[in-house]
């Protein structure tokens, strides 16, 4: 049975629709209404979506992962429960709640019941197989909605939902301890921004490898512990390395850019023993390699980082609401979304930009 609050809900809304690879469209499309949702749904009245680099490769079919056209991307989500029709789910009309990458799965399997749901083999993902948040009006899954600590501005907590809580979970994968060294290869963007604070958050220092003074600026200002200009910088290795109190490198590496030339190096900058976490995704095609020898030598590791499960994004949620994270936001009407994308796409974009989807 489906339960509706007072809110008048209307029968079409905006949306940004990819009907091929060329692109999106915003335009009017139907509104599913309370009577209409499916069980184990709950419609979500979107007021705020960040912008992550992962939609535009779903969009212009980038990735293995193809979605299922017309698509709606979009997957850090924010709002409020207008309707539900799950009588099992503690979730309520009124709740604030985020969609995230990960919009259902089973629950069944080993991996959901092991907390590893991202990898479910029946995981839905928004934008691919099921709905995203560039639409006003979501009707999605309960099993993966979010809720929002009420301290924290729904605006800025749209970006924990998929790149804090990817980088707040890639910093776990690291195995660093308080007082270590991890270097951000992207550190001035999305992800990066994030991890510098998360990174803190955990006792860590932090080396800041980007371009530019603005995110040089952004950098210092969320508390970096070094800068390292990749393109002004003729040896990225050894400046890294010297940045670190004995020269050795950081202890680990979380590679928050998409560019294939991040992987390249970073596995000769850390030091032995040390970790690099992959989590920026590029194009497909692209390859991580490493010298065999040297890797085993020094005992070095590669692993990676997909995104975190419910209890990861609950806990990433919690940190920002305290005051440790403050994502370094830029709110812009829906009808930016392409410009936004042009922005990302050229390096011009410092920190993360979050869509009022009723502007």
């Amino acid at each position: 049975m489906t339960v509706a609050g007072q809110e008048e809900i209307p029968k079409t809304q905006r949306a940004a629709v990819s009907d091929d690879a060329s692109g999106f469209e915003i335009r009017e499309i139907p509104v599913t209404q309370p009577d209409e949702l499916e069980p184990g749904r709950a419609l979500v009245k979107v007021l705020y979506s960040g912008v992550c680099h992962t939609d535009l490769h779903v969009i212009k079919d980038e990735w293995p992962l193809k979605p299922n056209r017309p698509s709606i991307a979009g997957h850090e989500g924010a709002g409020i429960i207008v309707a539900i029709n799950d009588p099992i789910s503690k979730l309520k009309v009124g709740d604030r709640v985020g969609i995230k990458w990960i919009a259902h799965s089973c629950n069944q399997c080993d991996y959901c019941i092991s907390g590893d749901e991202p990898l479910c083999a029946e995981a839905k993902c928004s934008g691919i197989n099921a709905d995203g948040s560039f639409m006003q009006y979501c009707p999605a899954y309960t099993s993966q909605l979010t809720k929002i600590p009420d301290n924290i501005p729904l605006e800025e907590a749209a970006p924990i939902l998929c790149a804090g809580v990817t980088v707040y979970k890639a910093l776990k994968r690291a195995n660093v301890k308080a007082g270590q060294w991890v270097a951000i290869p992207g550190a001035g963007g999305g992800l990066g921004s994030l991890a510098l604070q998360y990174a803190k958050y955990m006792g860590l220092s932090t080396i800041a490898i980007d371009t530019g003074a603005e995110k040089k600026a952004l950098c210092e200002k969320l508390g970096a512990s070094a800068w390292v200009d990749f393109k002004e910088t003729k040896d990225i290795v050894s400046a890294v390395k010297a940045a670190t109190p004995d020269g050795l490198g950081p202890q680990a590496a979380i590679i928050a850019s998409p560019m294939p030339e991040a992987y390249l190096i970073a596995m000769e900058y850390i030091r032995p023993s040390g970790t690099v976490v992959a989590v920026g995704l590029p194009k497909e095609g692209a390859y991580v390699k490493a010298d065999v020898f040297w890797t085993v030598a020094t005992n070095k590791t590669l692993t990676s980082s997909y995104v975190g499960n419910r209890k990861d994004a609950n806990e990433a949620l919690e940190i920002a609401a305290a005051g440790h994270v403050k994502c370094p936001i830029k709110v812009e009407p829906f009808d930016n979304l392409q410009s936004v994308y042009d922005r990302m796409v050229s390096g011009q974009l410092p920190g993360r930009v979050v869509l009022d989807l009723f502007k």
